[in-house]
């Protein structure tokens, strides 16, 4: 590929974010792309495994850190600041003919969306597994979604250099979790801190790589225990090989192995079919073992055509497939992000047909034509522009009036609509509290602006708590979105805990006489309104009812008295949250045939209500929320405990891969922050999904602290006004 204008930084020659042109680009067909993920748990190295791969391939002249934020991938500030990745960062590169689409993905759970994204347009996930750590939680997750998206997987036990890195440990852990056919054509010859050479299960031999970080190596043929090991792995590897082709199958039964040209001729297919999951042994930090796991990924990886056709919808609502070959273009949005310095860039892969700079493409999701100006292949802020990318390509465009991620762009002609990705529902809340006051505006469209770019935040305005809430991934998803509130737009925020959504309900039953009467000289007010409650059934609302008999009241004030019950419902009466689970019944009362009007039948059913209600043994609701808990083994009893001290209530306990799924209920009131906590007893390796179940009555001393509590807020309240 050719070299575009270049600026020398302390790492080399790099391409430049302001400096474009046109690259003189090879034309690749979709056989020689490969499209893949980095995936893993946190800190398991994905990003300088991206950057060791640049190195190999002559991208750059000298790999970056991450201490320094030097790395090509982790480019924005925020990145460069925390020293961890939080967006998903695109890169590309040739090896030996093929084009690789690096998408390196933060492994931190609180971005796990970007994941998602990138695994959505990925044909392979590279998981990769720190060789000391072994398998965490993250890793599960994106085994789990990579399943999801029917693409095979490729891992990587990364980090061999380091003091008590295990390979054997790590493999097992693998193994134990997803399955005995994870199989390891590189093994580590010598871990720990002088870690420098593999044992290559295909080639037969030992690979010993330099120390300057360039990624080449001398290789020498496998002898004495290596060769022996070799052999055994070898025979194994042509068992699963024979099982994904039937001739293959036949051949092996026939003869009880098979030849070198049959075994590499199957190892495509078989890694297609999952019959086996290839396992390297890497150390990104020192350009260890990567160009094994590159000559693999270009020589027997998934290319978009292996996958050949994509599920859409049609403009009728029906499922077809969309063929690569399809001559119509179609891209899918995967991605988007703001750059301060570019405003909002799109990320998508051409899934049909081929894409030509100056097209006119119908979004099938908000209905608009958009044209594509510009066309980029990117590698992290490093942007090239091309003339065209063809169906299986990965690049990025700018200046899109209404496209975000997850849209489909594609000919007027075919007019499908490509499956979205669904991100997991946040799991921590916070409520966002202005520095300044009167910048609601502003902080709504910062909001609404970092929502259409990360959709695995919420935000509501809450009109019954009076909060603005945001909801997220963790607590470092909600310090980043502050981050870039303050940074980008300027509204300076702090996060305080949200207001729970108290009920209040009665116990028993009471009644009310309730008569206003207000005499000012001419018409004055007249009302008496006669009412019963009851409790009803949890969570069945409030009802209102009339049982009138005779003349007393005429039927026309009934609207009125509902009126004044539903504001009082809404305000609340014995802690100042909304009335539920009531009947309410007029039955009877009094007017005058001049003073009764409309105001005067609110204002009585308000207060007969209000009396009522406090004659009724008055109490307090609490929303219970339903938690699902993933995690290890080891930290079950500490969960649990924890547990136990919030309230809750275990619902079961399953086992599955390794992992133990804690069902619970919870009180809201004890659940701010519970994400951080978990964590924390955790090692970081738990995970949590919560949603609203129910409420239940709130014992009588913590009911008493929370009236208490809003007492004082609403006298506070009225000594500022």
């Amino acid at each position: 590929m050719a070299v575009p204008i270049a600026h020398v930084s302390e790492r080399g020659p790099v391409c430049s974010s302001l400096l474009t042109v046109f690259e003189a680009m090879k034309t690749y067909q979709a056989s020689e792309i490969r499209n893949f993920a980095l995936v893993g748990h946190a800190s398991s190295g994905k990003t300088m495994l991206s950057e060791a791969m640049l190195a190999c391939a002559g991208v750059i002249s000298r790999m970056g850190s991450i201490a320094n934020g030097t790395t090509v991938s982790d480019y924005h500030e925020n990145e460069c600041e925390r020293k961890i990745s939080i967006q998903l960062s695109l890169m590309h590169l040739d090896w030996g003919g093929k084009k690789f689409n690096i998408m390196d993905c933060p492994g931190y759970l609180d971005f796990i969306g970007e994941a998602l994204s990138g695994l959505r347009a990925a044909d392979c996930a590279v998981i990769v597994v720190d060789a000391k750590d072994g398998v965490g939680v993250g890793t599960h997750q994106v085994w789990e979604y990579a399943t999801q998206f029917g693409i095979p997987k490729i891992f990587v036990i990364n980090g061999l250099d380091k003091d008590g890195a295990d390979f054997d440990r790590a493999l097992g852990q693998i193994r134990q979790s997803f399955g005995e056919r994870a199989f390891p054509l590189t093994l580590p010859v010598n871990p720990g801190p002088g870690f420098d050479q593999v044992l290559d299960t295909l080639r037969s031999s030992v690979l010993k790589y330099a120390s300057d970080r360039s990624g080449k190596a001398e290789e020498t043929p496998a002898g004495g225990e290596l060769a022996e090991r070799v052999k055994t792995l070898h025979q194994q590897l042509i068992e699963y090989i024979a099982e994904s082709d039937d001739a293959l199958l036949e051949k092996f039964f026939d003869k009880g192995t098979l030849t070198e040209e049959e075994l590499r001729g199957g190892l495509h297919r078989a890694f297609l079919q999952q019959t086996f999951m290839p396992v390297f042994a890497t150390c990104a930090e020192k350009n260890v073992g990567v160009s094994r796991l590159m000559d693999f990924i270009g020589k027997y990886g998934v290319s978009p055509a292996d996958r050949g056709k994509t599920k859409a919808v049609d403009a009728n609502g029906a499922e077809v497939e969309l063929d690569i070959t399809n001559p119509e273009p179609v891209l899918f949005v995967f991605k988007t992000m703001n750059e301060p310095k570019f405003g909002e860039l799109s990320f998508f892969r051409v899934y049909s047909g081929k894409l030509d700079l100056g097209m006119e493409l119908y979004n099938t999701d908000t209905r608009v034509t958009e044209k594509i100006s510009q066309i980029y292949i990117l590698n992290g802020q490093n942007r090239v522009l091309v003339d065209h990318l063809p169906a299986g390509d990965i690049g990025a465009t700018v200046k899109l009036k209404n496209t975000h991620t997850g849209n489909t762009l594609c000919s007027p002609k075919l007019n499908l609509t490509l499956p979205k990705v669904q991100f997991p529902k946040p799991n921590i809340h916070a409520a966002l509290e202005l520095k300044v006051k009167g910048e609601e505006d502003k902080l709504s469209q910062g909001l609404a602006a970092l929502h259409q770019v990360d959709p695995t935040f919420m935000w509501t305005v809450d009109a019954e708590l009076r909060q603005t809430i945001v909801s997220a991934q963790g607590e470092m998803h909600l310090a980043v979105i502050t981050d870039e509130l303050k940074k980008r737009y300027r509204v300076e925020v702090e996060l305080v805990p949200p207001k729970i959504r108290f009920r209040e309900t009665i116990k028993a039953r009471a009644e009310a006489k309730y008569r206003h009467k207000k005499q000012t000289g001419g018409a004055g007010q007249f009302a008496e309104v006669w009412m019963r409650i009851e409790p009803k059934p949890r969570d069945t609302g409030l009802e209102f009812t009339e049982s009138l008999v005779g003349q007393n009241v005429d039927r026309v004030f009934v609207p009125s008295v509902e009126k004044g019950v539903n504001r009082a419902a809404a305000e609340g009466i014995l802690a100042g949250y909304r009335v539920t689970d009531v009947k309410v019944d007029f039955y009877d009362g009094k007017m005058h045939p001049v003073d009764s009007n409309d105001i005067s039948f609110q204002i009585a059913g308000y207060y007969a209500f209000r009396e009522a209600f406090m004659n009724a043994k008055p109490c307090l609701l609490e929303p219970i929320h339903t938690l699902e808990i993933k995690v290890p083994d080891e930290f079950v009893g500490a969960v649990m405990g924890d547990l136990s001290g919030r309230r809750g209530k275990i619902l079961g306990i399953d086992s599955v891969g390794g992992m133990q799924i804690i069902r619970a209920q919870v009180p809201a009131a004890e659940l701010y922050r519970y994400a951080t906590t978990l964590r924390s007893l955790t090692g970081g390796r738990g995970v949590h999904t919560e949603e609203f179940s129910h409420y239940e009555e709130m014992p009588a001393h913590l009911q008493q602290k929370v009236i208490e509590e809003s007492k004082k807020a609403r006298e506070q309240q009225r000594q500022e006004k």
